[in-house]
């Protein structure tokens, strides 16, 4: 029986060098500061709303005061990722 011929695989070429962009992952320097910001006022807002049986911060606002405060702990969520 005759020998099957055997294929040649190309050698291995690399791909040409590219000069690798450089990925600038800096951070702002406002966004850490003012996500801790509004995380402890937010914290601040709901257990003075607790400690205080409802009369501090806002009195008009009643029980939507722990709304405010989710509210900050929320924004903080919203600046934290601006944060690389």
């Amino acid at each position: 029986m005759p020998k099957s011929r055997i294929r040649k695989k190309a050698d291995y070429t690399p791909p040409s060098s590219k000069q690798a962009t450089a990925i600038k992952l800096t951070s702002r320097a406002w966004v850490a500061p003012v996500m801790l910001a509004m995380f402890i006022i937010g914290l601040a807002w709901i257990v003075v709303f607790y400690v205080t049986d409802g009369s501090l911060p806002i009195d008009a606002l009643g029980n939507w005061n722990i709304v405010v405060g989710f509210g900050f702990i929320a924004a903080g969520f919203g600046v934290s990722t601006q944060w690389k």
